[in-house]
C-alpha cells in the first residue's frame, strides 16, 4: 500500500505482533529468544526472555501473553540480514509459554501432547471461551522431518488435545468472526484450510484427527505461507514468503489480493489503531516492523487489551 512505512528496524527475525492501545506493538524476536515492545517512535524494550524460538503470541484471559515457542533454530547473518540455517544445534524443544508482561516472568505450560513432544509450536488464537487453538509446524532436520498438526489447549495448563494430525507444515491459525470455523495455513503447499467447529476444541467432522478440512485457497507458484490474521470482514490475511507481502483472501470465493511489503520473508500481520485499520506487518529478512492502512478494519481479538 502506498502509505507503508517502517516503524522499527534492527529486529532479530520479528514475528507474532500484538497491537497495544498506546500505539506500541509487542512482538517476538525469534532469533534473539525474547518478547519485545516496539514503541511508537521505533525504540524498543525487552518484555521477557523466553529462550528457544518464540513465534506466535497472543493475550490470554488472565492478561498474560501466551507464546508458541518453536524451540529455536540456528541462524546466519549475511549483509545485515538474518537467515535460517540448515542446522538445529540450538534447538531446545517446542513449548507453549505464558508471560507476565509486568514482571517478565515466563511459565512453561505445555511441552508435549499425550506423551508426544511438541516439535515447533508456531501460531495461536484464543476463542471467546478462553481456550486456544495452535499449530505445531513440526521440525525439519537435514534428512528427515517431524510432522505437525492443529491443537487445542486450555489457558490454565490443564488440558491440551491433538485435533488434526498430520498437516503439511501448518503455520498461521485464526478464527472466523463468528468462531464457526478455524483456519490454518500450510507453509510449503501454499494452501489455506478450514474446519467447522462443533464446540470449543472439537471439530464437526466424521474423519477424526486425520481430516484435511476444506480447502479455502491454494496459491499458485512458489508462494510459501506464514502466519495470519482475520479482518473484520472475515478475510484471511496471510503473510506470504518469496513474493513478500500479505495475501488478502476472501474465504467466500477464494479470491486473493496481494499486498506487497518489499520483504520476501514477510511473516505476520496484526491490526490496531482507533478504528482497527492500522496494519502492523513483521518483515523478518530486513528485521523491520512496517505499518500501513488496511482496506478494512481488523477483527478485534479476544482478550487483547484494545
Amino acid at each position: 500500500m502506498s502509505d507503508m512505512r517502517i516503524m522499527a528496524e534492527g529486529l532479530a527475525f520479528p514475528e507474532g505482533p500484538i497491537a497495544m492501545p498506546d500505539g506500541s506493538v509487542i512482538l517476538v524476536e525469534i532469533a534473539a529468544g525474547r518478547l519485545t515492545r516496539v514503541k511508537p517512535d521505533g525504540s524498543t524494550e525487552v518484555v521477557a526472555e523466553t529462550g528457544g524460538g518464540p513465534n506466535g503470541a497472543a493475550f490470554g484471559p488472565d492478561g498474560r501473553i501466551y507464546v508458541c515457542n518453536n524451540g529455536g533454530f540456528d541462524t546466519v547473518e549475511r549483509n545485515g540480514q538474518i537467515r535460517i540455517a540448515e542446522t538445529l544445534n540450538s534447538y531446545v524443544g517446542g513449548s507453549i509459554q505464558a508471560v507476565d508482561v509486568a514482571t517478565g516472568k515466563v511459565e512453561t505450560l505445555y511441552t508435549e501432547v499425550d506423551g508426544v513432544p511438541l516439535k515447533g509450536p508456531n501460531d495461536l488464537v484464543f476463542d471467546r471461551t478462553g481456550g486456544f487453538w495452535f499449530t505445531d509446524h513440526g521440525k525439519t532436520w537435514e534428512r528427515s522431518q517431524d510432522r505437525g498438526g492443529l491443537y487445542y489447549a486450555k489457558a490454565d495448563g490443564s488440558s491440551v488435545t491433538e485435533v488434526v494430525f498430520p498437516l503439511e507444515g501448518p503455520n498461521g491459525v485464526g478464527l472466523s468472526p463468528d468462531e464457526d470455523y478455524v483456519y490454518a495455513a500450510e507453509t510449503h503447499t501454499g494452501r489455506v484450510r478450514k474446519w467447522k467447529i462443533a464446540e470449543p476444541g472439537v471439530l464437526d467432522t466424521p474423519y477424526g484427527k486425520k481430516t484435511r478440512g476444506d480447502l479455502v485457497v491454494g496459491l499458485p507458484g512458489e508462494q510459501l505461507l506464514d502466519s495470519l490474521a482475520v479482518d473484520g470482514a472475515g478475510h484471511v490475511c496471510v503473510a506470504t514468503i518469496r513474493n513478500g507481502g500479505i495475501s488478502d483472501i476472501d474465504p467466500a470465493d477464494g479470491s486473493v489480493v496481494h499486498v506487497p511489503t518489499g520483504d520476501p520473508l514477510t511473516t505476520n500481520i496484526c491490526f490496531g489503531g482507533p478504528d482497527m485499520t492500522t496494519a502492523y506487518i513483521t518483515c523478518s529478512l530486513s528485521g523491520t516492523l512496517k505499518v500501513t492502512t488496511w482496506a478494512r478494519p481488523g477483527l478485534k481479538l479476544n482478550f487483547n487489551p484494545y
